[in-house]
């Protein structure tokens, strides 16, 4: 008898179980449980007169990501030029000033050389997004521009403009320095930056101060051509550079 009776108990628990299982499956959709595959970054294709460079986008730079993809697509970084290269430390663009216009005979006409380039945006600025120590000025770095502190203390990038840095190469005594003039603003140059520096070399005095928001994939020695151009007093190449058409890869 007693057997019997649990025999029954075994039978009704199993039972019921099997019905909460079922009710929990019916009222939770667990297809949702599965992980998301996750997205690719965001690749931008630039073609210049010089070559092509490819550039990824940091995700854990939204505002700078969204809004770079908003300006290539735009359209607002074709046909403009490279303004303010200096060697050994990076190549600047993206100023809608320094716009190529065509002339009807089918000649590009580029800003007047005593033209002041650097000045141009778009009427807004971006809150920094600084993402130490992942995103430091390593060689390839993408990066905003801005203006200096003394007229931009909250440290707000351009809308526009961008520059890619090549920089120097670097030896221990050197980044020393460097790393102690950062430890004084309380930015920490980590190990692991520190031996990018010494094998790859870059600008690292511009961290924690300027928004790395991407890195080059492609056109390294597009780069590096292009940063080593003779210029003029304003740091502009004497044979333009031309950005001729970003776009957003798929």
């Amino acid at each position: 008898m007693c057997l019997r009776r649990a025999c029954r108990y075994i039978v009704a628990t199993s039972f019921i179980l099997l019905c909460s299982l079922l009710c929990v499956s019916l009222l939770f959709d667990t297809s949702s449980l599965t992980a998301k595959p996750k997205q690719k970054p965001a690749v931008v294709r630039m073609e210049t007169t010089a070559g092509l460079i490819r550039v990824q986008l940091s995700d854990e730079t939204p505002i700078h990501r969204d809004n770079f993809l908003k300006i290539v697509r735009d359209g607002v970084l074709d046909s403009t030029l490279f303004h303010r290269v200096i060697k050994d430390f990076m190549i600047q663009g993206g100023d809608p000033d320094s716009r190529v216009h065509a002339t009807p005979d089918g000649q590009l006409l580029s800003p007047p050389r005593d033209k002041q380039l650097g000045d141009g945006d778009l009427g807004y600025t971006l809150p920094p997004e600084f993402d130490l120590p992942w995103l430091f000025h390593e060689r390839g770095a993408l990066a905003a521009a801005r203006e200096g502190d003394d007229v931009n203390p909250e440290q707000r990038s351009s809308s526009t403009q961008f520059y890619i840095v090549y920089g120097r190469s670097w030896g221990e005594n050197s980044l020393g320095k460097v790393r102690a003039s950062l430890a004084e603003n309380d930015i920490e140059m980590t190990y692991d930056m520190w031996q990018t520096y010494l094998m790859k070399g870059g600008s690292p005095h511009l961290d924690g101060t300027y928004t790395v928001f991407g890195h080059v994939i492609e056109g390294m020695k597009v780069v590096k051509n292009i940063q080593s151009q003779p210029t003029d007093s304003l740091d502009r190449p004497l044979q333009d550079v031309i950005l001729l058409r970003a776009t957003v890869e798929k």
